[in-house]
């Protein structure tokens, strides 16, 4: 399905401590925003805070983030120092699963319908006008 290597991060002290695969059954008939980012991705800091109010204004939707080609280390920090707004954390290391999306560079997020198909993207840090013009009216 595309999605390897993944490893959960629900709690912040849990950042990379357990492995587990995400698996399309964690994401059937749910709407999912995925946002690949890294610790060393300025206009991924720019974007960061506003998937926590995505995801207070939005429960019910799935926010899956891909680290990639991003140390452990760096990316456990980032998440640790600056929250963890995600339901799910996948570790692209390789840059294979980016590869497989399309992604050209970071930050690059896309929206899934209930169905699994992407039905948004967007290239660049999500900003509070995208959320509202372009990614509510999908929701």
């Amino acid at each position: 399905d595309g999605i390897r290597d993944a490893q959960e991060s629900r709690g912040l002290g849990d950042v990379y401590k357990r492995q587990e695969v995400i698996k399309t059954i964690d994401i059937k008939n749910k709407k999912t925003l995925i946002n690949f980012f890294a610790s060393w991705c300025s206009p991924c800091k720019i974007e960061h805070p506003l998937f926590f109010e995505i995801r207070k204004k939005y429960p019910e939707l799935y926010l899956l983030g891909f680290n990639h080609k991003d140390p452990t280390s760096d990316a456990k920090k980032y998440l640790e120092d600056d929250g963890n707004p995600y339901n799910f954390v996948g570790v692209d290391s390789d840059g294979l699963i980016a590869l497989e999306f399309g992604v050209f560079g970071l930050p690059e997020t896309y929206l899934i319908n209930e169905d699994g198909k992407i039905i948004y993207k967007f290239m660049g840090p999500i900003t509070m006008d995208i959320l509202k013009n372009e990614i509510e009216p999908l929701l």
